[in-house]
């Protein structure tokens, strides 16, 4: 079987952690984000997988050349001359997806839960038609663009945009199984697979709509990465408690890489993942962080909600909170409180950022 994975756009939502590096190669529970979804399509039985990419194309090749070996998958680039939308990549790349008559995988790159790679083959071999993407249930449905789908059977009737008044609670979660014959309704052009190629697939007769159990999150954007982490967090504890972090001073579910050295009278979490060679001193309060290979955290610092870039150095008795993001290597001076800051890459702050902006 073959999978595509859409890694075209820029991250602008999720700067400035991708103005070093693209948004798929983000560490999300200390392994990039891509990593996430090709180790599931692998053990489903993906054989080949294609990236559609825009964007840094030969950064993205050559960090994942290690992975085709690992995973025993091949990986190849797609490459848009032109950004093309969310149906676009389809046509572009239709040449490894059409060598044979095998169902095959999209995926948007942002999305991250228990993916149910193996339970969509069957039930897309068992209704037959040409599509099946799977939905996921939300709390807030008018946010969204809903699917109304019969409950039954999970043909898909309509879709409705952002309803004021209620239809379904189910939204699209960026899963998707196709069958071969859909790229057919595909032109090499700029076309947005939501709203121009599902709409007639499912009045067509042709697009079914399939549950996902479990958590769901778009992470594409820092709230949201924060939040996808804890529950991913959570769902790790549930299937392999084993692999977090047990120690003086934890509370809750925290994941850190064992290269991480964590000083006396700390408490970190709960919802915390620190990654591989990174520094913190003692008394160090954090919670609902992420903080990226090779930070330095010094002591008495205090973080909440917050993602911390790569090689940053936090002075002693700092506070940070409320979705402060730090791109690579920003130092913080003693003693300053950032609240809500985006402070881009090879910054020095020496004064408190006491309202959410961004630094440049």
């Amino acid at each position: 079987m073959k999978a595509l994975i859409l890694v075209g756009g820029y991250g602008t939502r999720l700067r400035p952690l991708t103005l070093s590096c693209p948004k798929p190669l983000v560490e999300f529970g200390n392994k990039p984000m891509l990593l996430h979804q090709l180790e599931a399509l692998s053990e489903a039985g993906v054989k080949h997988i294609i990236l559609a990419v825009s964007y840094r194309a030969e950064q993205m090749e050559k960090e994942l050349k290690n992975v085709e070996e690992k995973l025993g998958v091949k990986i190849s680039i797609s490459l848009e001359s032109e950004p093309l939308g969310t149906a676009g990549p389809l046509a572009l790349a239709s040449k490894y997806l059409t060598v044979d008559n095998d169902p095959f995988f999209v995926l948007n790159s942002d999305v991250i839960c228990e993916f149910p790679f193996k339970e969509m083959i069957q039930f897309h071999k068992h209704h037959g038609k040409e599509g099946t993407i799977i939905v996921t249930k939300v709390e807030e449905p008018s946010k969204y663009g809903v699917v109304v789908y019969d409950a039954e059977t999970g043909k898909i009737n309509r879709f409705v945009e952002k309803p004021q008044e209620y239809v379904s609670n189910k939204i699209n979660a960026g899963l998707y199984i196709f069958s071969p014959s859909m790229l057919n309704r595909i032109e090499l052009k700029p076309t947005s697979i939501e709203k121009e190629v599902f709409p007639a697939m499912a009045k067509d007769g042709h697009l079914y709509a399939m549950e996902l159990q479990g958590f769901w999150m778009d992470v594409g954007q820092p709230k949201d990465f924060l939040t996808g982490m804890c529950m991913y967090l959570t769902s790790l504890r549930q299937k392999n408690p084993g692999c977090l972090y047990q120690g003086p001073g934890v509370v809750g579910n925290v994941l850190v890489d064992p290269s991480a050295q964590i000083g006396k009278n700390c408490r970190i979490g709960p919802n915390v993942t620190i990654g591989p060679n990174v520094v913190i001193e003692d008394g160090v309060c954090m919670k609902k962080c992420t903080v990226l290979n090779g930070a330095h955290i010094k002591s008495h610092s205090w973080l909440e909600t917050c993602i911390i870039g790569w090689k940053c150095v936090i002075g002693r008795w700092v506070r940070m909170e409320n979705v402060s993001v730090l791109g690579e290597d920003v130092s913080v001076n003693d003693e300053l409180y950032v609240n809500g800051g985006r402070i881009l890459p090879h910054k020095a702050i020496s004064d408190s950022v006491p309202d959410p902006q961004i630094i440049m």
